[in-house]
């Protein structure tokens, strides 16, 4: 197996990786030529880059694009030299184009290899990706860098679900890469229609795009539902890339490719570094900045991920993976509670087919409410499970079976009134 990560930036590396990023954003970037127009400081810099250069918000980003349709400003070079278009899912608002020239888009495919060396897959594997190939990012990076690593790649693109599961079977696959929630589905659907999972189950479950990857109780219903196949969590997103893979030796961690980036854990509230908790965990808003990928750049923005992160072996480590999204987090009744709490209760039970959280804040208090579809036996269990893990009795409802909405690519369980 490769090497773990090729490793922390020198501070000398650093320095200059972060002039190169100024120095290609300052000369033709519309976008951070006016963002950064009252900065008078040197950027290169790591401590004073990160003092004084600004902070990203995706709604800058959005309001940028709006207003110069249909790309946005921030651009390095001139449109003819882009050869990528994707967009974000637009599952937390209005979805963004992202553009890429060939050298960046080379350079977040030479980081997905990261992924696949830390995961053991090789050229021997055959791997099918559940994923629809459209706009979305999604594994269109992993597919072009298993390509480059000898892998026999499939494209489950623009099919079903049961066609998707017969493809699986028909090619031996080793490897499927897809979400949580619908390696889960697949399993269902399998067991439905009479097929023998034990028979065609890859040995890997490659999967993103959801916490429930980095959660025990997620990954081990898995494991159970595709006959002990090991589960590999990564992250990453449309608008920095490939960010992080599980550790192989700490399931449930993330390491950063902190060669591609620039990492801070920041208060979500004021934008303040946070400070380390009893366990010595950095509990926060994951900022990044992308040191490779200049020709659509980004400068400390806010991903809207919490995390809980530390430093391990000079490696920085993702504990539990991605907790859930800052607009997601919520406080009832002075508790904090955030998606992966209330999945890892959820996914205790398996006779829960699908659920739903709903945050109210319309009211003086804040109250959460959660639906699933099971039995009365099972909502009476899960209520009392939610009141042990989080201190705080939590509304559970039970809603008819195939009620709620299912997902191919990341799910969103979560819905916020007020």
């Amino acid at each position: 197996m490769a090497p773990l990560h090729r490793g922390v930036p020198h501070p000398e590396q650093l320095a200059a990786q972060l002039a190169r990023l100024v120095t290609v954003a300052l000369a033709g970037n519309g976008f951070y030529q006016r963002k950064l127009a009252g900065t008078r400081v040197d950027l290169s810099d790591p401590e004073v880059y990160l003092k004084h250069c600004p902070l990203t918000t995706k709604e800058e980003l959005v309001t940028d694009q709006a207003e110069h349709p249909p790309y946005g400003t921030n651009l390095s070079h001139p449109l003819e030299h882009y050869t990528r278009c994707h967009q974000t899912s637009g599952t937390t608002g209005a979805p963004l184009r992202w553009l890429d020239t060939p050298a960046s888009w080379d350079g977040m495919v030479a980081d997905w290899r990261q992924v696949w060396d830390a995961s053991g897959i090789t050229s021997a594997d055959r791997i099918l990706f559940a994923f629809s190939f459209g706009p979305f990012i999604g594994f269109w990076l992993g597919f072009e860098s298993a390509h480059q690593l000898g892998a026999l790649c499939l494209s489950g693109g623009g099919m079903s679900s049961l066609k998707r599961l017969k493809l699986l079977s028909e090619n031996a696959c080793t490897v499927l890469c897809c979400t949580p929630t619908y390696g889960l589905h697949l399993a269902d659907l399998a067991q439905k229609e009479g097929l023998n999972l034990s028979a065609i189950a890859p040995r890997m479950l490659l999967v993103a795009g959801e916490p429930g990857g980095s959660l025990p109780v997620t990954r081990q219903r898995l494991s159970d539902a595709w006959h002990g196949a090991r589960v590999f969590d990564h992250h990453g997103m449309t608008e920095v890339g490939p960010v992080s893979f599980e550790h192989p030796e700490q399931p449930g961690s993330l390491v950063v490719m902190e060669d591609s980036f620039l990492a801070e854990i920041l208060d979500p509230n004021d934008g303040t570094p946070v400070q380390p908790d009893a366990s010595g965990l950095f509990t926060g808003e994951l900022v990044l900045t992308t040191l490779k990928r200049t020709a659509s750049p980004l400068l400390r923005f806010r991903t809207g991920d919490l995390v809980s992160a530390c430093r391990e072996q000079g490696r920085l480590l993702l504990k539990g993976g991605i907790l859930g999204r800052v607009d997601d987090m919520c406080v009832v009744r002075g508790v904090n509670v955030y998606p992966s709490a209330i999945e890892e209760v959820v996914k205790r039970f398996p006779e829960i087919e699908e659920y739903r959280v709903t945050v109210d804040r319309r009211g003086s208090m804040t109250e959460l409410q959660l639906e699933v579809e099971a039995d009365d036996a099972t909502v009476k269990k899960l209520s009392d499970k939610l009141h042990d893990a989080l201190a705080l009795r939590v509304m559970v409802r039970l809603v008819p079976p195939g009620s709620l909405p299912r997902f191919e690519m990341k799910a969103k369980r979560w819905q916020v009134l007020g």
